[in-house]
C-alpha cells in the first residue's frame, strides 16, 4: 500500500512539474492538498531533487525571467521568490546571474504606463512613484522618470 501511494504521489508531483515549474515549498504545499495525511512527501521531493525533475535553482530562474518580463522590479521579485521558499542564496545567485540595469527598467516600465501624461501635477507624480514602487522599484531606480 505505501509503495502504490508513493508513486501515486511521485506521479502528481511530476504531472505537476510537467505544467511548469515549481519551488519545493510549492510543491509540498499542492501535494499535502492532494494527499493529507501521507508522511511520504519529502522523500517524495527528495527523490524528484535527486532526479533533477525538480530544483529550486531552475524555479527561481524561470520566476525570475516571468516577473522580469512583466516589469516588476528587484524588491517585488525577491518578496515573491522568498515566499515561495526559495533560499536568499539562491535569490542572491539568480539576480547577479542576470545582470539587470533595473533604472533603464523601471523607466521602460514607466514609459509604458505614463509615457503620456504630463507629470508637472504634484498629484499625478505621487501616484506614479507609488505605482512604481509597488511593482518593486526603489527611489534609486526612479530618481531620472520624473
Amino acid at each position: 500500500m505505501a509503495e502504490s501511494l508513493i508513486k501515486n504521489i511521485r506521479l502528481k508531483a511530476m504531472d505537476f512539474l510537467a505544467r511548469r515549474e515549481y519551488s519545493r515549498q510549492e510543491l509540498h504545499q499542492k501535494l499535502v492538498q492532494r494527499f493529507p495525511d501521507s508522511s511520504d512527501i519529502d522523500l517524495v521531493l527528495d527523490d524528484l531533487v535527486i532526479d533533477g525533475l525538480q530544483s529550486d535553482a531552475r524555479f527561481a530562474d524561470s520566476f525570475f525571467r516571468l516577473r522580469m518580463s512583466a516589469g516588476y522590479g528587484p524588491n517585488y521579485i525577491r518578496a515573491e521568490l522568498r515566499q515561495r521558499g526559495v533560499e536568499e542564496l539562491l535569490v542572491g545567485d539568480v539576480f547577479a546571474e542576470h545582470d539587470i540595469d533595473w533604472c533603464a527598467a523601471a523607466k521602460q516600465v514607466f514609459d509604458k504606463k505614463y509615457g503620456g501624461l504630463d507629470m508637472s501635477d504634484v498629484k499625478i507624480r505621487a501616484k506614479c512613484m507609488r505605482y512604481m514602487q509597488y511593482k518593486g522599484f526603489t527611489f534609486d531606480h526612479l530618481k531620472g522618470l520624473v
